[in-house]
């Protein structure tokens, strides 16, 4: 029986959690089984190009006598024609480079699983492996790949990442929720001016966040290639600070409601501004009170770090890529 020793190597944070779940791929043959060793590593770290990466993997196969190995990366990548491409690898050399984000938002694990051990098997036999490049389909492929890299980003981590932000929009949904002119404004708005506040609170924290924290990408060329790369990486963070406000919105919708119903009697309410308020009506209040609340905690997200914003809106590689850009245009 042949054994092959396969190197996982990935990039660190998700891409790892990814790799050590196929720690336990097995080849299917009775004739060869597979050695796998996880290594966690930022291997695309300083450097966009594909080609790079797969010199890092090449150097570590040979170090570490492994006899093929996988990256696994949320870089996304590109041919020269622009397209995205799931898979770049060099069957000689034995190397390849599989991009997560390309695997998309859905049953990625599972996804990745079939991908690599696909890999692994095609590399193992040479005549079996002959094409370098995995293109993903033109319809969909680059929805797939944004969404992808939208999950890379974890926009669920924008809840605790932006305590200060959250604290202030409690604090402002708790006073509002007793104001007598917000109950006023709130029961004098239709269904569709309560969506419109909804959709504008979103988007001016996501607004505020971009340009408070600078999270805009910029070409560093004018080449084709470089704006669109830019354009790829800024849907990610509108799509990814999209995703986590309105988590955020519910979050803040939830307790605004817990509130209301705790410590409110509509018909005191009621009689006070003599109209005929009741318990259905709170959850139109909090609806209201929770778009004033988001604007609120989104200027108190001023007090967070920009590096604690950062965490919170992307995925590791992105997190230091965007920071060596940064400290190269200061030294720039």
């Amino acid at each position: 029986m042949v054994a092959l020793r396969v190197g996982l190597v990935a990039d660190p944070a998700a891409p790892t959690e990814v790799a050590r779940r196929l720690a336990d791929l097995t080849s299917g043959d009775e004739d060869q089984t597979w050695d796998i060793t996880v290594v966690s590593k930022p291997f695309t770290t300083g450097s966009e190009d594909v080609w790079a990466a797969a010199d890092r993997l090449r150097d570590d196969r040979r170090e570490r006598e492994w006899d093929l190995v996988v990256g696994l990366t949320e870089l996304p990548l590109h041919d020269p024609d622009g397209g995205h491409v799931l898979v770049e690898s060099d069957p000689e050399e034995r190397v390849a480079v599989l991009s997560l984000p390309a695997l998309g938002p859905v049953r990625r694990n599972a996804r990745a699983r079939r991908a690599v051990h696909t890999l692994v098997s095609g590399m193992a036999d040479h005549d079996a492996h002959r094409e370098g490049r995995v293109r993903l389909p033109q319809a969909g492929g680059s929805w797939r790949l944004l969404l992808g890299m939208v999950l890379a980003n974890r926009p669920w981590l924008l809840v605790p990442g932006l305590k200060s932000a959250l604290v202030a929009a409690l604090a402002t949904g708790a006073v509002a929720t007793i104001n007598s002119t917000v109950w006023l404004l709130a029961g004098s708005l239709s269904w569709w001016r309560l969506v419109v506040a909804t959709v504008a609170s979103i988007a001016l924290v996501v607004v505020w966040l971009i340009v408070d924290a600078e999270l805009w990408d910029r070409p560093d060329s004018d080449s084709t290639r470089s704006r669109q790369r830019s354009r790829l990486y800024n849907a990610s963070t509108v799509l990814t600070l999209v995703t986590g406000v309105t988590l955020c919105y519910v979050a803040l919708y939830v307790v605004n409601l817990a509130w209301a119903l705790f410590i409110l009697d509509p018909a005191i309410m009621g009689d006070y501004l003599q109209a005929g308020y009741s318990y259905p009506d709170l959850f139109v209040l909090s609806w209201f009170v929770a778009s004033a609340a988001t604007v609120g905690g989104g200027l108190g997200s001023g007090l967070e770090s920009d590096e604690a914003v950062r965490a919170a809106a992307y995925s590791k590689r992105e997190e230091d890529r965007r920071n060596r850009l940064q400290r190269d245009q200061r030294d720039g």
